[in-house]
């Protein structure tokens, strides 16, 4: 165990004194196996210790803070966690929720089944702009990050059962862009990772997925496979890739290169896609139901895929070997949206930490789980019996903190969610 006095005896020794890096990875140590108090204290110690050993780097303090903050965050958010705000005014289920920043604001964005987009003010806890151009439910809402950073212009852009994407702008409430189709309604959308986020990736009711070019609004690839609806869809962060045919090929048609597209769909399967050429390359069958929600992880779950289903479970798949490396079971109805949390927790089994996933359904529970441990959830978060009737989507938020943080603090990390009944909530 870390204590005081073996980390003064460990700041003394001559690689620690002169490498900040080395000094990060016994603060990783430490965060995982002590109290806050003890972090606390011992951090102080070093800081004093090193400002006069080293020269202190500036801002080197804020870094430290932030890096243990990112792995005590989960046991801090337990300890500290409640409802902070909610947003009323949807008259619909909340099918899709997003969030960015800009101009010094925090902005929530949404789409329900009651046909509209509303655009929120999270400090002032308020709807500043609602659109009200689609027919039909709005299944999907994210920011556009390919006009904000080569127009720097702020847009939403949304799909729907009324066959359309559109796209607004948010200061100027108005609809400025419009994709039609004849691939039935449209599921998912999710922006690319790569190339400023110029193509959009959408899923349909005719079981295709298409990738499209925001800048020019043509259809880039159609992706043929699934055998029923396109639920839900996500871009892969960047993995490495082995194969030697795109060596001399190594950025590819469209700058997709090393990332691939995950699918869910109502014929109870998920699917990988090459970007680049437009093929499968993967299939996972495990599900009993409908896949309504996946993701694909990053970091150390850089070759992992959540999943969540309507037969009421939640897996993850090891990407490389196409297999099913856990399945978490406690949820009593379907469930609607999974994530990656930020978080990690100590597993007391293996001694070790372990990141924490999370999950949201129609049984009006949030639970999270230990994704190296099938046993019990880790923690769960109930939704308002009357007010909320089911949890649909989340959204993991890093809020501005205006006020002094105090030492329960949790980084600023929050969770958005909402619900069955048009609500939509904060919890941090």
């Amino acid at each position: 165990m870390i204590t005081l006095d073996n980390a003064k005896q460990t700041l003394s020794q001559p690689s620690l004194a002169n490498c900040p890096y080395v000094f990060i990875v016994f603060i990783y140590e430490l965060v995982v196996k002590q109290s806050e108090e003890e972090i606390q204290i011992i951090i102080e110690h070093w800081i004093r210790a090193l400002s006069i050993k080293l020269g202190w780097i500036h801002d080197f303090n804020k870094l430290v803070a932030e890096y243990t903050t990112n792995f005590f965050i989960f046991e801090a958010f337990l300890a500290s966690s409640k409802l902070l705000k909610t947003f009323t005014g949807h008259n619909g289920l909340v099918y899709s929720i997003d969030y960015s920043t800009f101009d010094g604001g925090q902005f929530i964005y949404s789409g329900s089944h009651d046909n509209t987009i509303c655009v929120w003010d999270v400090e002032t806890n308020s709807r500043i702009q609602v659109f009200n151009g689609h027919s039909e439910p709005v299944y999907s809402v994210k920011f556009s990050p390919y006009h904000y950073h080569n127009h720097r212009r702020h847009v939403i852009c949304s799909s729907s059962s009324d066959q359309t994407i559109r796209f607004w702008y948010i200061k100027d409430n108005k609809q400025f862009q419009i994709f039609e189709n004849n691939f039935g309604w449209v599921g998912d959308i999710e922006f690319s990772p790569f190339n400023g986020g110029r193509y959009l990736c959408s899923g349909y009711g005719n079981s295709k997925i298409n990738l499209s070019d925001v800048e020019t609004s043509k259809s880039l690839h159609v992706l043929n496979g699934h055998l029923g609806s396109i639920l839900c869809v996500n871009f892969s962060p960047l993995q490495s890739n082995n194969n030697a045919s795109n060596e001399s090929n190594s950025i590819g048609i469209i700058g997709g290169n090393g990332y691939t597209i995950c699918s869910g769909s109502l014929d109870k399967t998920i699917r990988i896609w090459d970007i680049e050429t437009a093929k499968q390359l993967s299939v996972f069958e495990g599900h009993g139901s409908f896949v309504n929600s996946v993701k694909y992880g990053s970091n150390e779950l850089i070759n992992t895929i959540l999943s969540g289903s309507a037969d009421k479970s939640v897996r993850l798949w090891d990407i490389r070997s196409g297999q099913q490396i856990q399945v978490f079971n406690g949820h009593t109805n379907s469930i609607n949206s999974v994530e990656y949390s930020p978080f990690l927790v100590k597993n007391k089994e293996i001694d070790i930490s372990s990141n924490v996933l999370c999950s949201g359904s129609f049984d009006n529970t949030i639970r999270f789980w230990d994704a190296r441990s099938d046993k019990n959830e880790l923690h769960v978060i109930k939704g308002a019996v009357e007010k909320d009737d089911g949890i649909y989507a989340l959204k993991f938020l890093q809020l501005k903190n205006k006020e002094k943080k105090s030492k329960s603090d949790n980084g600023g990390i929050s969770l958005c969610y909402s619900s069955y009944n048009g609500l939509i909530h904060i919890w941090g």
